[in-house]
């Protein structure tokens, strides 16, 4: 019979205290030597403690007191039913007794049928009809309760040996004890008062040992100090334990490897597995050991809080030390130590929810005899303050119970400034594990890039000489560092443990710690001794901003960044310097990264400032004409940045400067001249010069053979594009706009063949172009603004062409864009002409079109098939879609806003939805200007959100959601849907609801958002567990609330394919349109809609 039924049926009490798991009920001449004896040995390897009347029963002690009591004493009562069971008062008063205690004392009771019918016990019929009729005859008063009993019994689901697995005896045992020893197991019990919060956790890391498979598995635990671990394993090893031969879980391995050595924890797990007292005279002997020994057996060996792989080598080395059906279970903080161990499964312990975290905290805080007053505000407090952290629950809970609300409002406010000891104590272990350049990157992060971009922070961390790259993964893999949406983040209580670490023994004197940014601490450093020297001090960042815009408070900061002498990192931003103000020149020689801004400096670095290991050097908004005199020695520096500095005439000389790969030179009105040995730089490697209005020309490229990126802006004194003299065969971007060039020359035809990406716009004094766009047999992306005098013939293979503002009119668009055969993207927007005089169609390729601001054009031409994005916004001469998109197959987004009225909106709309009704995985947003096709839409709400009821098997009998929302003006970029389970039951409108009613559907002042969502496209985008089929109603709202006048849900009926059999171009070709999904909980989805720009912009 199937064993499940037990657990179902029968969960196990876990308030009850057991000295047996299991009690066997027998009749001795029977099965004592043969059936009994193999499932008493069975049940004994399992590690179970068995009640079997000859096993246990002390000499001299009373057989039926003894035997009772030992009943009470059970969890689990084994009944085996045999032909001559009933022929013993003493096995009858037994059962009696174990029914009793099934009722009473939740004992569960599993019969096995050996040799004899069910029913025949039931009904006391065959075998069981004479013997029962004797000892009725002997004990009438008994009689009637012991027939109940065996009534009682074979109704209960249980074994018949002889029609299980043919009859084989062993087979028929270890379903038996398999059976029983799940039963045991506390992950089928009642829920463990230990495991607040964790339960799932368990039972989803029990599914990845696979039990009961064959193969040896391992499966790590990793996650950050106090987050469960230990927890986790040790419930979960209790829990299992018993499915096994034998088992063993070594407690803080990190702590007694370094207290007594990987010998002795070789000799424990040795000594455990033998029952006996082993020792180890080396590692090496003890490896060959433990796999001897194991290497046939079915074990399970926990190993907790390793941090070492020496550990993991020298105690279960690997897979083939076990034998079949072993498992090994070890907690870690570090990811990378189990994947060089090569484990099977690495699994990250999630922190707390905040329902979780608080049903652990009140555990270990509520104080039912003397509750403190305003608990669950306080409460809330430390929910938020532990943020997820088990250990920070369970240290502050404790330390809070009997403490009144004067101590819990201290508490807190203590916790602002001075962490709990015992919880930084702890989370500090993976920190002492890192190396030392390891840990710095550590602190740095902790102190000034946490939440911020990790692309962003690179370049710092670079220049400090932490080789982050390698550094935060490590971090990441120790759970000290997370990446989020590329972003770095760490736990709140990891980063006051870093900021713990650098105030070290000096909390309140600044001058002592490594790193300074708090406010406070600023002040504090402010006030000391202007003059005295500090070696302590090697990272400051300062924004005077958060100082209440302090000019005095910037001058101090100035004076006493002259006297830190082991600085490395300074980041500054200040007010405008004053006229009157100079500040000191002089900085530590340490330094390697400088960003100041509004610095107050007015003369040239002096000679004596050598930082020979500058790496980066962003100076914006100081008074220096010069950033120092001649040729400086930098030969470390990769980064250089001059940017708003108005008396900046002439840029420094490049020669010394060999590693140099970026430089900016932005909005510095006066700079005339660029250094000539800035042509001759081989390092280089991204130049771009903004703003410069009196530069007149850029050094002659002599030598640039590195340089990938070269942008000139908005330098109209400009007038010759720079000579190149060799080929820059590095050169994949080029971006000229907005100066006074009179040619394009052929050299850039000639030089830059390599190009991909080419800008040339707004060239007012433009006269010819000269260079072959042919040789340019690299590009993919060709940008021409603005030039009327563009040349009509475009390189074939060119995927994206912009021709934004290039004035064309009817007869000038060049029609040679028809041969484009890979074009997928092309911008006609803002030009001038009313209508194209050729087709698009052939552009089998062309994902996106963008006619926006065309303001002349009078209809839309005919689309390719394989449009998928249309813009033609402020297109205000369009008042009619047409039979453009009839082709179309794949068009589903498309944005005509801030233009007229359309009157066929509703066809355009049935005509999109066809397309994403073809395809499975789909969804559309359409944008209309005003609100017409807001009239056959209905029910339509007032406000920006509504509720809707869902019928019985929706998900089967509809496709998707469609929305529309009517907003009072456009919403800059998309807008945000959310959707949420609703526990309301009634239909979508309901009395309290107010209809948004369409006053002047064609008032241009208003848009609309008309936005499809198919099913599929949910279960394809969404990771967590909030799809669900079993929702009866769904509640719906944007985050615009101010813009939002009407919003409206309806379900969309299935409808059969529209024809279309073709395999997808938009797929095929790299473009698939994917959800945004912002967020997702269990309870709630949140999505963002948006028009992209261009494809980049297509998730």
């Amino acid at each position: 019979m199937a064993s499940s039924s037990f657990i179902q049926s029968a969960p196990l009490s876990s308030s009850r205290s057991c000295k047996y798991d299991v009690f066997l009920s027998f009749r001795g001449e029977d099965t004592r030597k043969t059936f009994v004896d193999h499932l008493y040995s069975s049940l004994k390897q399992s590690l179970l403690s068995i009640y079997k009347d000859d096993k246990t029963l002390l000499r001299g002690e009373s057989i039926r007191p003894s035997l009772f009591e030992a009943i009470e004493e059970s969890r689990i009562a084994i009944i085996i039913f045999s032909k001559h069971y009933a022929d013993s008062s003493w096995c009858l008063d037994e059962l009696a007794h174990i029914m009793k205690c099934k009722e009473e004392r939740a004992l569960i009771v599993m019969p096995i049928f050996y040799d004899v019918d069910p029913s025949d016990v039931r009904k006391q019929k065959g075998d069981f009809e004479i013997a029962f009729a004797q000892q009725e005859a002997q004990n009438k008063n008994k009689a009637q309760v012991w027939r109940n009993a065996l009534v009682d019994a074979s109704n209960l689901a249980g074994w018949e040996p002889k029609h299980i697995a043919n009859g084989h005896e062993s087979e028929i045992i270890k379903e038996i004890v398999d059976t029983i020893v799940h039963s045991l197991s506390p992950l089928n019990s009642e829920a463990n008062e230990d495991l607040v919060g964790m339960t799932t956790r368990v039972q989803y890391l029990k599914s990845q040992l696979e039990i009961g498979s064959d193969g040896v598995r391992m499966v790590g635990i990793w996650g950050v100090g106090g987050g469960g671990k230990t927890t986790l394993a040790s419930s979960l090893y209790m829990g299992i334990s018993s499915y096994f031969e034998g088992h063993h879980i070594i407690e803080n391995v990190r702590e007694e490897t370094s207290k007594d050595g990987l010998k002795k924890l070789q000799e424990n797990i040795l000594s455990a597995f033998s029952k006996t007292d082993v020792k180890v005279h080396s590692i090496d002997l003890g490896k060959n050991m433990i796999k001897s020994m194991l290497c046939r057996r079915k074990v399970l060996l926990v190993l907790d809080d390793v941090d070492d792989l020496s550990q993991l080598e020298a105690l279960a080395g690997s897979h083939s030390w076990f034998g079949s059906g072993s498992r090994v279970l070890i907690t870690t903080r570090d990811a990378h130590l189990l994947r060089t161990h090569k484990v099977d499964e690495v699994s990250h312990v999630r922190l707390l929810s905040d329902d979780e975290a608080m049903q652990l905290f009140n555990k270990h805080a509520y104080n039912k005899k003397d509750p403190v007053e305003d608990y669950e505000t306080l409460s809330l407090r430390v929910i938020s303050y532990a943020a997820g952290l088990p250990l920070a629950l369970k240290v502050l809970g404790s330390f809070l119970y009997d403490k009144k609300k004067k101590g819990w409002m201290s508490t807190l406010d203590r916790l602002k400034d001075i962490p709990e000891t015992e919880i930084v104590e702890k989370l500090k272990i993976s920190y002492d594990g890192l190396k030392v350049v390891e840990k710095e990157l550590f602190l740095d992060i902790a102190c000034f890039f946490r939440k911020k971009e990790k692309d962003e922070v690179m370049e710092r961390l670079e220049a400090s000489g932490f080789h982050p790259e390698i550094g935060i993964e490590v971090l990441r893999q120790k759970a000290l560092v997370s990446i989020v949406d590329g972003t770095l983040d760490m736990h709140d209580l990891v980063q006051e443990m870093g900021h713990y670490i650098v105030r070290g023994n000096y909390p309140n004197n600044p001058h002592k710690h490594s790193r300074i940014w708090k406010i406070e601490d600023i002040n504090n450093m402010c006030l000391g001794d202007a003059t005295m020297e500090n070696d302590k001090i090697e990272a400051i960042v300062y924004h005077w901003r958060e100082h209440n815009y302090d000019r005095e408070r910037s001058f101090q900061v100035c004076k006493k960044v002259l006297n830190l002498k082991k600085l490395r990192y300074l980041k500054v931003r200040m007010a405008a310097p004053l006229a009157y103000v100079e500040g000191p020149t002089f900085l530590s020689n340490e330094l390697r990264y400088i960003h100041c801004r509004g610095y107050p400096l007015r003369s040239p670095f002096p000679a004596s400032f050598q930082p020979m290991k500058l790496v980066v050097l962003k100076l914006e908004k100081s008074f220096q004409k010069e950033v120092w005199k001649g040729c400086k020695h930098l030969p470390h520096l990769k980064v250089l940045e001059l940017n708003r500095m108005d008396k900046l005439f002439r840029t420094p000389d490049f020669d010394g400067l060999s590693c140099l790969q970026k430089l900016t030179l932005f909005g510095c009105p006066k700079l005339e001249e660029i250094h000539q040995s800035l042509g001759s730089h081989k390092s280089l490697q991204h130049v771009n010069v903004r703003g410069c209005s009196k530069l007149r020309m850029f050094p002659t490229i002599v030598h640039m053979g590195n340089l990938k990126t070269l942008e000139i802006r908005n330098c109209y004194k400009i007038v010759e594009f720079p000579k190149i003299q060799e080929n820059m065969e590095g050169l994949v971007k080029l971006s000229i706009y907005c100066t006074g060039i009179r040619v394009l020359p052929s050299s850039i035809g000639e030089r830059c063949t390599n190009l991909i990406s080419l800008n040339l716009f707004d060239f007012p004094n433009l006269k010819s172009i000269e260079f072959n766009f042919y040789a340019l047999k690299h590009l993919k992306e060709l940008r021409l603004d603005g030039l009327i005098r563009t040349r009509r013939q475009f390189l074939r293979s060119l995927p994206k062409l912009d021709l934004y503002t290039c004035h064309f009119k009817y007869a000038k668009i060049p029609s040679s864009i028809t041969g484009l055969s890979n074009l997928q993207e092309l911008s006609l927007e803002s030009n001038d002409f009313s209508r194209l005089d050729f087709s698009l169609s052939h552009l089998t390729r062309l994902k996106l079109l963008d006619l926006s601001y065309c303001k002349k054009l009078l209809e839309l031409p005919e689309l390719p098939s394989s449009l998928t994005i249309l813009k033609a916004e402020g297109c205000k001469s369009i008042t009619t879609f047409g039979d453009c998109h009839k082709n179309c197959r794949w068009l589903c987004q498309v944005s005509l806003k801030e233009g007229s009225i359309i009157s066929d909106g509703d066809k355009l709309l049935e005509s999109m939805l066809e397309v994403c009704l073809a395809i499975e995985n789909h969804y559309m947003v359409l944008k209309l200007t005003g609100a017409k096709i807001a009239k056959g839409f209905t029910p339509l709400l007032r406000g920006n959100k509504c509720t809707l009821q869902l019928p019985e098997n929706w998900c089967n009998d509809y496709s998707g959601f469609l929305m529309c929302a009517i907003f009072s003006k456009d919403v800059y970029g998309g807008i945000y849907v959310t959707i949420s389970k609703s526990d309301e039951t009634d239909d979508m409108v309901s009395q309290n609801d107010v209809f948004w009613e369409v006053s002047d559907g064609n008032s241009v002042d208003k848009c609309s958002w008309v936005v499809y969502v198919s099913f599929g496209s949910l279960r394809q985008s969404v990771i967590t567990v909030w799809w669900d089929q079993t929702y009866k109603a769904l509640s719906f709202d944007t985050e615009e609330e101010e813009e939002c006048e009407g919003f409206g849900v309806r379900l969309v009926d299935k409808k059969s394919r529209s024809g279309i059999n073709e395999t997808p171009t938009i797929y095929s070709s790299g473009y698939t349109p994917t959800l945004n999904i912002q967020h997702e909980s269990r309870s709630a989805l949140s999505m963002y809609f948006s028009i992209p720009h261009t494809l980049k912009d297509v998730i």
